[in-house]
C-alpha cells in the first residue's frame, strides 16, 4: 500500500501525519495503522465529519517513511509518537486502532497520561483482545506462504486492483516486524485508562470473535462494547456505522470551547 496523497491539504510538518491538521476542527481522531500497513490504509475514510477530524498516523519503516528503522516495540513507539504529536493534543481527541493497531493506540493513551499531557477523551479498540490477555491471533503463527495469502487478501480489500509479488514481499517485511511487536506486547495485569473506551466487535469476524471484546471493561471505568455488521476487514471501507460511533464518542469533547490561540509578543 502506498502513501496517500495530501488528502486535499498541505503536507504535514510532522512525520507522524501525511497532512497538516485542520486548526478549525474541534476534535481529532488519530487513526493507528493495521499491522503491515501505513496511513494510506485509511484512504476510504472521511477526512472530517462535522467538527471531528480523522488523522491517519504514519509509522516509520513504511510508505513515505520506508528509509527509517522499524519502531521496535509498542512501548518504544508510544515513547516516540506521543511527544511527536503532543502539540496536536490541545483539544478533545481519540485514538482508533483495529486489531494490531489497537494495541499501540492503547499504549499511546497510557503514555499521554503518564507524561501528564491532556488525556485522550476516548480509545476506540476494534477487533482486539485486552492487552493483559494477549498476544492473541491466528496471524502470529502463520508461515510465510500463509502470510503472503493474507497480504493479498488485505491489499484487495484495501482497494488494490493489481497486486504484484514485489509489493507482497515489501508488505510482508513490514508485517513480520509489526507482528513481532505484537508478540512482545503483554500486560501482566489491566492498566486502566482514565478515558472512555469504545470496544468494537464485528459480527462476522472470525479472527477476533466479537465475544472477546467483552473484557475491555477491565481497562477503564467507562466502557461501551458494540457489535457492528461486517468481518475483520470491513473497517477499511470506513463504514457509516463505525464512523458514526466514533463521532459520537467524541461528542462530549466537541461541546467544549476551542483552545485559545497562542500569540507571541
Amino acid at each position: 500500500m502506498t502513501a496517500g496523497g495530501g488528502r486535499g491539504r498541505a503536507k504535514s510538518s510532522t512525520p507522524w501525519l501525511l497532512t497538516e491538521p485542520d486548526p478549525d476542527a474541534r476534535a481529532r481522531v488519530f487513526c493507528f495503522p493495521y499491522s503491515g500497513c501505513g496511513a494510506s490504509m485509511y484512504s476510504r475514510w472521511p477526512t472530517r465529519r462535522g467538527d471531528v477530524e480523522f488523522l491517519p498516523l504514519q509509522f516509520p519503516y513504511r510508505e513515505n517513511r520506508t528509509r527509517e528503522p522499524h519502531f521496535g516495540t509498542y512501548e518504544e513507539l508510544a515513547d516516540a509518537l506521543i511527544p511527536g504529536i503532543a502539540p496536536l493534543l490541545d483539544r478533545p481527541y481519540a485514538f482508533f486502532g483495529h486489531c494490531g493497531g489497537a494495541l499501540p493506540a492503547y499504549e499511546s493513551a497510557l503514555r499521554a497520561e503518564q507524561l501528564g499531557l491532556r488525556p485522550a477523551d476516548c480509545l476506540i479498540a476494534s477487533s482486539q483482545v485486552v492487552p493483559h490477555r494477549g498476544p492473541h491471533g491466528r496471524f502470529l503463527g502463520l508461515t510465510t506462504d500463509e502470510l503472503d495469502q493474507e497480504i493479498r487478501t488485505l491489499l484487495g480489500r484495501a482497494g488494490s486492483t493489481s497486486i504484484h509479488e514485489e509489493i507482497v514481499e515489501i508488505v510482508r517485511e513490514i508485517l513480520v516486524a509489526d507482528l513481532d511487536a505484537n508478540k512482545q506486547y503483554s500486560k501482566p495485569a489491566p492498566a486502566r485508562l482514565s478515558c472512555r473506551i469504545l470496544a468494537v466487535g464485528w459480527d462476522n469476524d472470525v479472527e477476533v470473535r466479537k465475544e472477546l471484546m467483552n473484557a475491555w471493561p477491565e481497562c477503564a471505568d467507562d466502557v461501551e462494547v458494540i457489535v457492528l455488521p461486517g468481518d475483520h476487514y470491513t473497517f477499511l471501507e470506513g463504514p457509516e456505522a463505525l464512523i458514526e460511533a466514533i463521532v459520537q464518542s467524541c461528542a462530549a469533547g466537541v461541546s467544549q470551547p476551542m483552545p485559545a490561540l497562542r500569540t507571541t509578543s
